[in-house]
């Protein structure tokens, strides 16, 4: 067998050239390295050519993207594991600006003195809640974690049973009370909590009576919860103050545009609440956030607390979710500007047109490997918010062909075909079909462009 070319002999190659112009010398003279090793290991005969080209699969899988766009077509519009809320193009522009250069983050421009990074969007946060002040950390979670902890560190916290809440990654709030120093006082059933129960609760070490909204699911039958006024009294009568987790958190009445209705922060600090907290990267179409708004003496306690500083929000997040929140001073554009709400508003016809446009393409893709149909089918908004309501849609449907012995099999190699693709394409697999959920699918030429490289 003949001798594997040395490294130095393939860095010499012509080839090799658009190599390290496009990886750089230690990269490139790495992978010649992997790749005379694999084949050394095979017991193979491989030339330059041969090694040049292993070398290059080696480096081009190494250095693709992993953050890289994807087509989101599960039929969840606001997917935890795909990113959640597309930023409309104001948010993308205003933090590339902060990105490439410096901003006003901690400096107050007309006193030229030290500033508030919260200062950037707290006027904005007011004005759309109207809440006497605001607050904003990384995420929910954050924000729930801080909330408690400045307000009721080593000491209790009432929560009905029925709203002790588990969302994705595990994060369920016992534990995010513990974490928070804050003892956990349950009261009431799973299904049936009374004003009477939170009463009861009461005592020397409460610190806070709260509500966490139900986002990601919902008790039907026979059930109950005291109203957020009647709560809001009841602690007030106490001296204590009133949190409501909302989670999802819209700015705006969903129904508005025919989307079942999502309480908002204006709304639960109109009831009484003292503190409001909420998602920016959920219905508000934002940047990941948590944010706190409600009483000024609240937040400003909230913000004095040490965990705010680790908490904090960075330059890029605030420049995009101030402009998101510009957004709504006009909410006759809204649903236009602002694609989260969008792509909850698309019309099922309008989806359905795309389909018919996409179908024969992709048919003639899927000729021999597939079964490929237009059929109606249901999309769901995600990332724990109304949880039950869902939204008419169109998908593309793949089924194995007729007469494959293992589909489960077949499907999941389908599947992979289509992540695989240099635009990834994520489906559901279910009811023995891989669907193509076209809710999300705004512009098909990029989609139909790479069908050719389907294996």
């Amino acid at each position: 067998m003949s001798p594997l070319p040395a490294v130095h002999a393939v860095l010499a190659a012509p080839g090799t050239q658009a190599l390290l112009a496009q990886y750089g010398r230690d990269d490139t003279v790495a992978a010649l390295r992997e790749a005379l090793d694999s084949f050394r290991q095979a017991g193979r005969q491989a030339g330059i050519e041969a090694v040049l080209a292993s070398a290059g699969a080696i480096l081009e899988y190494r250095h693709r993207p992993r953050v890289r766009p994807v087509f989101n077509l599960t039929g969840t519009v606001l997917h935890t594991n795909l990113g959640r809320a597309p930023l409309p193009a104001e948010a993308v522009a205003a933090a590339t600006a902060a990105m490439t250069g410096a901003i006003p983050l901690e400096f107050d421009l007309g006193r030229a003195k030290r500033g508030d990074r919260d200062d950037l969007v707290e006027d904005w946060l007011c004005r759309l809640t109207g809440a006497e002040a605001a607050t904003v950390v990384n995420n929910n979670a954050g924000a729930v974690l801080l909330m408690l902890h400045a307000l009721a560190a080593k000491a209790e916290v009432v929560v009905s049973r029925g709203e002790l809440v588990e969302i994705g990654g595990a994060f369920r709030i016992p534990e995010v009370m513990a974490r928070a120093q804050a003892r956990l006082r349950e009261v009431g059933t799973t299904n049936r909590t009374h004003l009477r129960d939170f009463e009861a609760a009461i005592g020397p070490k409460t610190a806070a009576l709260m509500k966490v909204h139900t986002s990601n699911y919902a008790v039907v039958g026979f059930t109950a919860q005291p109203p957020e006024a009647e709560l809001a009294r009841l602690a007030h009568d106490h001296g204590l103050p009133f949190l409501v987790d909302l989670g999802a958190g819209s700015l705006v009445d969903m129904e508005r545009w025919g989307l079942p209705h999502e309480p908002t922060p204006r709304e639960t600090l109109a009831a009484g609440a003292d503190l409001v907290c909420f998602s920016g990267d959920k219905l508000l179409g934002g940047p990941q956030t948590g944010i706190i708004v409600g009483r000024k003496d609240l937040v400003a306690r909230i913000k004095k607390n040490p965990l705010k500083r680790a908490l904090r929000m960075d330059k890029i997040r605030l420049a995009a979710l101030e402009a998101v929140l510009k957004l709504y001073a006009d909410p006759d554009s809204l649903a236009q500007r602002l694609p989260t709400l969008r792509l909850l508003t698309r019309p099922a016809d309008a989806i359905a047109a795309m389909g018919r446009q996409v179908l024969p393409a992709i048919e003639r893709s899927m000729d021999g490997k597939a079964r490929v149909a237009l059929e109606p089918c249901h999309s769901q908004i995600g990332s724990g918010a109304l949880p039950v309501d869902l939204l008419p849609s169109w998908a593309i449907v793949l089924r194995p062909p007729l007469g494959t012995k293992s589909e489960g099999r077949a499907l999941d190699q389908l599947a992979a075909a289509w992540r695989g693709l240099p635009v990834p394409v994520v489906g559901r697999i279910a009811d023995g079909a891989l669907w193509f959920d076209l809710r999300c699918l705004e512009d098909h030429a990029p989609f139909l462009a790479q069908l050719a490289d389907l294996p």
